[in-house]
């Protein structure tokens, strides 16, 4: 089992900045690909950004790329997500999320653990 943790949301305006942050506890953290997702009202959850076991590759979703880094810290099992210049439209709850490999990562469903959600809102 992995226990995980969100931190970081917030009420923002258009244009400014947060950091997230995701701690992990229970199996090694460095074994797992990290995920961050989102969900708005009334939409289905999407895929954000995700990080292999060892930092050496990303990925992110077309809207964010550019605007969200995800970086992790293996000694202090936490992943993070730097998001810059924010829109109205990245207004959600935001969860982080642990699997093994990187096939179809931007599935939910191929996430075996979950964290609570930590609420984002940026306003216009």
């Amino acid at each position: 089992q992995v226990q995980l943790v969100e931190s970081g949301g917030g009420l923002v305006q258009a244009g400014g900045s947060l950091r997230l942050s995701c701690a992990a506890s229970g199996r090694p953290f460095s074994l797992y690909t990290m995920g961050w997702f989102r969900q708005a009202p009334g939409k289905e959850r999407e895929f954000v950004a995700a990080i292999t076991w060892n930092g050496g590759d990303t990925y992110y979703f077309a809207s964010v790329k550019g605007r969200f880094t995800i970086s992790r810290d293996n000694a202090k099992s936490t992943v993070y997500l730097q998001m810059n210049t924010l829109r109205p439209e990245d207004t959600g709850v935001y969860y982080c999320a642990a699997r093994m490999g990187i096939i179809d990562y931007p599935i939910p469903d191929k996430y075996a653990y979950w964290g609570q959600g930590t609420q984002v809102t940026v306003s216009s």
